[in-house]
């Protein structure tokens, strides 16, 4: 099935790198409008660049997503550039992984805000948007963490359980709307915040061997799932969950 998301324009934030660049270049290849939100300017250019080499259409913004006035202004500035967004994919997040006693209080509310309070204010801002035009697409990038865990987990497992949380009800909030709301469930995929240990040649190969398909996922991999839901074929899906694990879960 070919997907033509023509004439959408999609907000990615934390479009930088990573899951987040993934999606982008697959909605973008589908035809979107795409919407670059991060922090590094630097970072989001190169992205953008690579897009419209491609054929894309795409703009870069940068924003502090847990600050209520950036957010704000974000809305504002990629309104002026295309009216009426109706996709938006939410992949910012941060991890820190240490031991409970550890963490100070800032090291841990970060990593809870940037999943869930930059998601929050995120949807605030477009979801008005959305509505009245029958058609809407929100994507929260969870993670397996929100369905297991493991040990130095326990701030990055909250903030992911908060957001599959807040997926599912926003999703009967907006219903009536044609309005879609899922999260995609990335387990072990090769992404920079991993690349600490992918390159440890001890918990490597350990942590391969607890992976079904014996690999890293692949970061196109979430990029076609992320596709499919911002399909006009994804109507009857909301306030699900995507498991992308290489079989972990199903342990």
């Amino acid at each position: 099935m070919k997907i033509d998301l023509s004439g959408r324009t999609a907000v990615i934030i934390g479009g930088s790198g990573g899951l987040g660049e993934a999606v982008a270049d697959t909605l973008s290849g589908a035809g979107a409008a795409i919407a670059l939100v991060g922090r590094n300017k630097a970072k989001l250019d190169a992205v953008a660049q690579t897009l419209t080499v491609k054929g894309g259409t795409v703009a870069t913004f940068t924003a502090e997503m847990t600050n209520e006035d950036d957010v704000a202004k974000l809305q504002k500035a990629v309104e002026a550039w295309k009216p009426k967004a109706q996709i938006l994919i939410n992949s910012a997040g941060t991890n820190i992984r240490k031991d409970l006693v550890d963490f100070t209080l800032d090291e841990f509310r970060s990593v809870l805000d940037s999943s869930i309070i930059s998601t929050f204010l995120g949807c605030r801002a477009f979801v008005p948007g959305m509505k009245g035009t029958g058609y809407g697409r929100i994507i929260n990038l969870t993670s397996i963490m929100a369905h297991i865990s493991l040990p130095g987990r326990t701030a990055y497992s909250s903030a992911k359980t908060a957001l599959l949380g807040f997926t599912r009800a926003l999703a009967l909030e907006l219903a009536g709307e044609g309005i879609t709301v899922n999260g995609l469930s990335p387990g072990p995929f090769a992404t920079p915040m991993n690349a600490v240990l992918m390159n440890d040649p001890v918990k490597n190969p350990q942590f391969l061997e607890s992976i079904p398909v014996g690999r890293w996922g692949k970061v196109e991999e979430v990029g076609a799932i992320a596709c499919f839901l911002c399909s006009e074929a994804s109507g009857f899906i909301t306030g699900t969950d995507y498991l992308i694990d290489g079989g972990w879960t199903a342990r």
